[in-house]
């Protein structure tokens, strides 16, 4: 039978309240009392009775059964897997992001858009337009030290690097911010994905203003020395690029979340050790393609092109050759392309271990892919990474390796997104 707390829940269902439902409630309360008087007798209920509880009891509940049935269909069964789909296509347009950015380094196009709109620069249309264009960017530090020689077409070639590459950031923007909005307007977001999709939305745009801040390095009346070469700070070019990485990250471990939920693992001390050692082996992939952000920004892959030694040298020379010392771990070339070495081998040989003790270990089955994914990737991309300093970086190897760098971080988010359920053992 309905209690008289669900009898009162059920009215403030219903938005009763006051005199109304205090004279409802006291019904319900005589007329229940009454029913269950003629159940424990084995009373019939009479006509009268029988009445009463239909004309109290069965409109409200009537009512509001359909009214949270309305409630639970606003929210699609699929919900869940399109929020998740979302996400992935978000992580994925980061992704293409960082290698056209890439690319775009590479072949020196970053500083031919001397000029940085918020909702994007419109292309040059006439010969008339692109000449002014071309115009303006000759008053740069790039053109006057060196590309003086440029015609209007490598420089029409350059522009639409950069351009598509800024574009492709605002398309990022639209396809987050807008079905976020719808998202959030239909009630599909959970608290947490709420904070998330904050957090998301924050970190997008203080990308597109690193973007900028970036360039804008580059753009500056700073370059007097002989041996200057125009080009953006690497230290924005690192933050730029960090920002992205951790973007990417988010979105593919909230997408993984929603699509590829993690299976329990076996609380063990060994497991749980195991899942901390894989962590560190993703900070560890973070940290190498971070350090490549300074190679990139320094163009130092293109000083000491022999491996294993440098120069015939296991240490080169000219390692600590700046003053302050510190500064040579961020603005010496010959340091900056050692600590890239030794970080990325150092990382090959802690993925190594990794998946060797991972023989050992009770792990789910998509845990025991990850961790052989993560191992033959990393092999690849020392060996893309050795190949692109021994051919002195060419375009396609360094973005493809660039890009490895990438695939190696997704590859040990999801290894450790499939540890994720591994819980703390009691003492």
């Amino acid at each position: 039978m309905l209690s008289v707390f669900s009898l009162r829940n059920v009215c403030s269902l219903k938005g009763i309240s006051g005199t109304s439902r205090l004279i409802k409630v006291s019904k319900a309360i005589a007329v229940r009392n009454s029913w269950n008087k003629c159940i424990s007798s084995g009373q019939k209920v009479s006509q009268r009775k029988w009445s009463s509880i239909k004309n109290l009891c069965f409109p409200i509940i009537r009512q509001n059964v359909t009214h949270a049935g309305e409630v639970v269909n606003k929210v699609p069964v699929k919900s869940e897997r399109i929020i998740g789909y979302w996400l992935l296509g978000c992580s994925g347009m980061v992704f293409t992001a960082v290698v056209l950015g890439g690319v775009t380094r590479l072949t020196e196009s970053g500083l031919s858009m001397v000029t940085w709109k918020l909702f994007g620069e419109k292309p040059p249309r006439t010969q008339e337009e692109w000449e002014a264009e071309f115009k303006n960017y000759q008053q740069y530090p790039e053109f006057k030290i060196k590309n003086k020689e440029i015609t209007l077409e490598d420089f029409k070639w350059i522009w639409w690097m950069e351009y598509f590459h800024r574009t492709w950031g605002r398309t990022i923007g639209a396809a987050f911010y807008i079905p976020a909005a719808i998202f959030w307007a239909k009630g599909w977001l959970n608290k947490g994905m709420k904070i998330r999709v904050a957090v998301f939305g924050t970190l997008l745009a203080c990308q597109g203003l690193m973007g900028w801040y970036m360039v804008k390095s580059g753009l500056e009346d700073r370059f007097h020395k002989e041996s200057d070469v125009p080009r953006v700070s690497q230290y924005r070019l690192a933050a730029h690029l960090s920002l992205a990485f951790v973007l990417y990250t988010l979105f593919l471990w909230s997408a993984l979340d929603h699509l590829l939920p993690a299976k329990a693992v076996a609380a063990t001390v060994s497991n749980r050790r195991f899942r901390m050692f894989a962590h560190a082996c993703k900070g560890m992939v973070f940290l190498t393609a971070i350090s490549g952000a300074f190679v990139a920004g320094l163009d130092a892959g293109l000083v000491y092109n022999s491996f294993p030694k440098m120069a015939d040298r296991w240490i080169p020379e000219d390692i600590l050759a700046y003053t302050p010392a510190l500064s040579n771990f961020t603005e010496n070339p010959t340091t900056v392309q050692f600590d890239h070495r030794v970080l990325g081998i150092s990382t090959l040989l802690m993925i190594s271990g990794l998946w060797l003790v991972s023989r050992r270990r009770h792990l789910p089955p998509r845990a025991y892919a990850a961790t052989s994914a993560v191992a033959a990737m990393a092999w690849m991309q020392v060996a893309l990474g050795i190949t692109t300093l021994l051919t002195y970086v060419p375009v396609p190897v360094a973005a493809t390796h660039q890009s490895g760098s990438l695939i190696l971080l997704s590859l040990a988010v999801w290894l450790t997104h499939e540890l994720k359920l591994i819980k703390a053992v009691p003492k």
